[in-house]
């Protein structure tokens, strides 16, 4: 009688690891027009590795998008909820929430 090899190799999905979520209020005075969204997703897009989604409660879309991030029209006081997840969520994470927090670098 032959045994059957029932081991498989189990592969990571795509952008495992850390999963970080935190919700951020946009204080600038102009909100995530397009200048902003350009500066959310560049700064999204420093980590290959991570997924990136954010939410204003009514639509979802990808962080690393310009088109999604624009298509929020989110103007100043609104409430963003961001998620990241992948190996370096942690610092992603930490660099678009000093974004927000910085009036996407002076505006």
């Amino acid at each position: 009688m032959s045994e059957q090899n029932d081991s498989t190799t189990e592969q990571a999905p795509p952008h495992a690891g850390q999963i970080v979520a935190r919700a951020v209020r946009l204080v600038n005075k102009t909100g995530l027009h397009l200048r902003p969204a350009a500066l959310f997703v560049k700064t999204a897009n420093r980590f290959p590795d991570c997924r990136v989604t954010v939410s204003n409660g009514v639509d979802r879309v990808n962080g690393k998008s310009i088109m999604g991030v624009v298509t929020l029209a989110a103007p100043c006081g609104t409430e963003l909820l961001i998620e990241v997840s992948g190996d370096e969520a942690e610092r992603a994470m930490t660099a678009l929430c000093e974004l927000v927090a910085n009036k996407f670098d002076g505006e």
